[in-house]
C-alpha cells in the first residue's frame, strides 16, 4: 500500500481486530461520511418539518445531480432508493410485459433477484428461462455470444448482473444491452457491485433500466442505491407505493421541482415520510475517494486483486473461478474450495478463530470462497486469510484441480 492510501486507511471506521474483506457485501464507513449522514439525522431529530419541509430538498438535488455526474448520467433519469432490490422491485412489480413470453436470466443471478422475476413471471403468464454462462471465458465476446444464442423471438426481457455476486465475472454489459436491443428485448441491470468498482457510465451501456448500491465499494451509508431509468422507458412503470407523488401537475415532468426530485421521479421515488440522510450522504463519499484519487484506488485494488490470486491460488491451489482478462473483472475474486469442505464449519472457523470476514458462496455444482479487496485492505490481511484458509485446508485434506 502506497503512504497516501495507508494514510487514509485511518479515516475508515474498521474494528480492528476484525479481516473485513467483504466489501462486496457492505462496505465499511469513512469517517467524514459517517459524520456527515450523523450532522444530516441530528437536523432531522431536533426540527424535522423544517429540515424535511425546507432543508432536505436542495440537498437531495445536490446529491441526485453528483451522482448523476458520477455515473454518467443525468439527474431526471435517477430514482434513489434503499438498495437494489428495491430498486428491481420497482422494474418487477411495475412494468406490463405481453403474455405469451419469457424472461431470461443468465444462470448466476442473486437468488433474491429470480424470486422477483419468477413472481413477475407468476403474474403475467411468463414463463422463467436460465442459461448458463460460459465457464472460464476468455474474452467478453465468449459472454455476447452465449447471451445470443440464449435470445429467443418469444424472449420478453434479459435480467443479467454487470458484475457477477458469486464469482465477481464482470459482464459486457454495453454489448448485451445492444445486442438485445436490436431483438427488441428489455433490458434490466444488476449493477449492485459495478458502482465504484467498475468505470461506470450508464448513457453509454444503454440498458433500459439499471440498478446498483452506494453502500458497497463507494462507501455510502446502508439504504443508498438507485434505479437508473433509459430513455423511453420513463412511463412503462407503475410506483410500488402510490403517495403524494402519484398525482403528477401538469408537464413539464422532468424539470427539477420543489421537492429535491422531479414530477417523474417524485412519483416512483416518494414513500411518504422517511429517512433520507443517507442519500443525502452520497456526495461525501463520492468526495472521499475522489480526494483518493479513483486512479490510485483502482491501480491498488487491482494489484491486490492479483496478490489474492497468487497467494491463494498459486501458494494454496484454490482454483480462481473470476476471468483473468482485464475487461473480465474488478475487485471480486473468487476461489473454487474442495468439494468435502462443509460451508458452515469454515465460516464459523474463519469467524471465531481468525475473525475474518469473507462469504462462502454455495453454487449449484461448487463451494467458493469470495475475497473482495479495496483500498483499506492490505497484503499482510490476504496472507492471514491465506495461512487460516491452510489451517482449514490441512484439517480437511488438499483441493481437488
Amino acid at each position: 500500500m502506497n503512504a497516501s492510501l495507508a494514510d487514509v486507511r485511518t479515516a475508515m471506521l474498521l474494528d480492528p481486530t476484525v479481516t473485513n474483506l467483504n466489501t462486496g457485501s457492505f462496505g465499511p464507513l469513512p469517517r467524514p461520511v459517517f459524520d456527515r449522514a450523523t450532522e444530516l439525522r441530528h437536523r432531522l431529530a431536533e426540527e424535522p418539518m423544517d429540515f424535511l419541509i425546507r432543508q432536505m430538498p436542495p440537498l437531495l438535488w445536490q446529491a441526485r445531480v453528483r451522482l448523476a455526474e458520477f455515473v454518467g448520467t443525468e439527474p431526471k433519469r435517477l430514482v434513489f432508493t434503499a438498495n437494489v432490490s428495491a430498486a428491481i422491485n420497482i422494474v418487477a412489480a411495475g412494468l406490463r410485459l405481453n403474455a405469451p413470453g419469457e424472461i431470461l436470466l443468465t444462470d448466476h443471478e442473486y437468488l433474491a433477484m429470480q424470486w422477483c422475476w419468477e413472481r413477475m413471471a407468476q403474474r403475467h403468464g411468463l414463463t422463467l428461462r436460465t442459461f448458463p454462462l460460459p465457464a472460464n471465458p476468455s474474452t467478453p465476446e465468449e459472454i455476447v455470444a452465449a447471451a445470443v444464442r440464449a435470445f429467443r423471438p418469444q424472449t420478453r426481457l434479459f435480467f443479467f448482473s454487470h458484475v457477477l455476486s458469486p464469482t465477481g465475472m464482470a459482464l459486457p454489459a454495453r454489448d448485451l444491452c445492444r445486442e438485445a436491443r436490436r431483438r427488441g428485448i428489455l433490458t434490466v441491470v444488476d449493477g449492485a457491485h459495478a458502482l465504484a468498482m467498475l468505470p461506470l457510465n450508464l448513457d453509454e451501456i444503454g440498458a433500459d433500466f439499471y440498478a446498483s448500491n452506494c453502500h458497497k465499494w463507494l462507501l455510502a451509508p446502508t439504504g443508498s442505491g438507485f434505479l437508473w431509468i433509459g430513455p423511453g422507458n420513463e412511463d412503462r412503470l407503475e410506483p410500488l407505493h402510490v403517495s403524494w407523488g402519484y398525482q403528477r401537475p401538469a408537464p413539464p415532468w422532468d424539470e427539477p421541482d420543489a421537492f429535491g426530485s422531479t414530477p417523474r421521479i417524485r412519483f416512483y421515488e416518494f414513500e411518504g415520510t422517511r429517512d433520507l440522510c443517507p442519500w443525502l450522504a452520497v456526495p461525501a463519499a463520492i468526495d472521499f475517494q475522489k480526494a483518493i484519487g479513483w486512479g490510485a484506488i483502482r491501480t491498488y485494488n487491482l494489484e491486490l486483486a492479483q496478490y489474492v490470486r497468487h497467494r491463494l491460488g498459486n501458494d494454496l491451489g484454490l482454483p480462481a473461478v473470476t476471468p483473468s482478462h482485464s475487461a473480465l473483472h474488478g475487485f471480486l475474486t473468487a476461489f473454487r474450495l474442495p468439494p468435502r469442505t462443509e460451508p458452515m464449519g469454515l465460516r464459523d472457523n474463519l469467524w471465531k478463530r481468525h475473525r475474518i470476514e469473507i462469504p462462502i458462496v454455495e453454487r449449484p455444482d461448487c463451494l467458493l470462497a469470495r475475497v473482495s479487496t479495496h483500498f483499506y485492505n492490505t497484503e499482510a490481511q490476504i496472507d492471514h486469510l491465506a495461512a487460516a484458509l491452510a489451517e482449514n485446508l490441512q484439517e480437511r485434506g488438499r483441493p481437488e484441480s
